[in-house]
C-alpha cells in the first residue's frame, strides 16, 4: 500500500482581514464619490492605506474587486422573526430594497452586471458571492415557516432546491427591477403587495 506525500502548504504571508476590510470600505466610498469609470485600483490602494501589490495578491482587477465590496453589503442582510412568514418576508424586501438604495451599491451593482454580459467568469463570481450567499435567507424563512406549521415541509430534495432557486429570482428580481431599472421607491405599501401576490399568486389578490 502507497503512502500519500501530503500537499505541500502554501507559503507567503496570510491575507489580514483588516486590510481587506479597509480595501472593500474604500472601494465603496471611491464608487460614490468617482463612480465605476473612474474607480481605479491605484486609488483604492491609497484610500485604504495599503501597497498596490496587496490588491493585487487578492484582485484579478477592478470587476472582481467592486462585486466583491458590493457583496459585503448584502451580507448584512438579517431575516427578522415577526411572527409571520408574510412579516418576515416584508422586513427582509425592505432592507433589501434600502441597500439597494445606496450610492455604492446600486453603481457597482449595475456597472458588475453590465460587465458580466460578456465575461463569464465575473459572471460567475456575482452568482456566488451575491446570489449564491444570499438563498439563506430563503432556505431560513422556508424552514421557519415549516416549524411554525405555516408551510409543509418538502419530500423531494431536488424539488425543494429549485423552489428555492424560483422565490430568489423572484423576490431579487422584483426588488432590482423595481428600485433599479424603473427607479421607483419599494416601500411598504409596494412591499406589502408584493408580498401577497409572492404568497397568495393572481388568484388571490384584489
Amino acid at each position: 500500500m502507497q503512502s500519500r506525500t501530503p500537499a505541500p502548504r502554501a507559503t507567503g504571508r496570510p491575507r489580514s482581514a483588516a486590510a481587506d476590510a479597509a480595501i472593500l470600505a474604500a472601494t465603496r466610498e471611491a464608487l460614490v464619490e468617482l463612480g465605476w469609470s473612474k474607480l481605479t485600483l491605484g486609488d483604492v490602494a491609497t484610500r485604504a492605506g495599503v501597497a498596490k501589490t496587496t490588491l493585487y495578491r487578492r484582485w484579478a482587477g477592478k470587476n472582481e474587486l467592486v462585486v466583491d465590496a458590493v457583496a459585503e453589503l448584502f451580507d448584512e442582510l438579517r431575516l427578522p422573526d415577526r411572527g409571520t412568514l408574510a412579516a418576515d418576508i416584508e422586513g427582509v424586501v425592505l432592507q433589501f430594497a434600502a441597500i439597494l438604495a445606496r450610492p455604492e451599491a446600486k453603481s457597482g451593482l449595475m456597472a458588475v452586471v453590465a460587465e458580466s454580459i460578456r465575461d463569464d467568469a465575473l459572471r460567475e463570481r456575482i452568482r456566488e458571492s451575491i446570489v449564491d450567499r444570499q438563498k439563506r435567507l430563503v432556505l431560513e424563512g422556508r424552514a421557519r415557516a415549516q416549524a411554525r406549521g405555516e408551510l409543509p415541509p418538502e419530500t423531494d430534495p431536488l424539488e425543494a432546491t429549485r423552489t428555492v432557486d424560483l422565490i430568489f429570482d423572484m423576490v431579487a428580481g422584483a426588488v432590482v427591477h423595481r428600485t433599479l431599472v424603473s427607479a421607483e421607491p419599494a416601500d411598504e405599501e409596494w412591499v406589502r403587495n408584493f408580498t401577497q401576490v409572492l404568497l397568495t399568486g393572481l388568484a388571490g389578490t384584489p
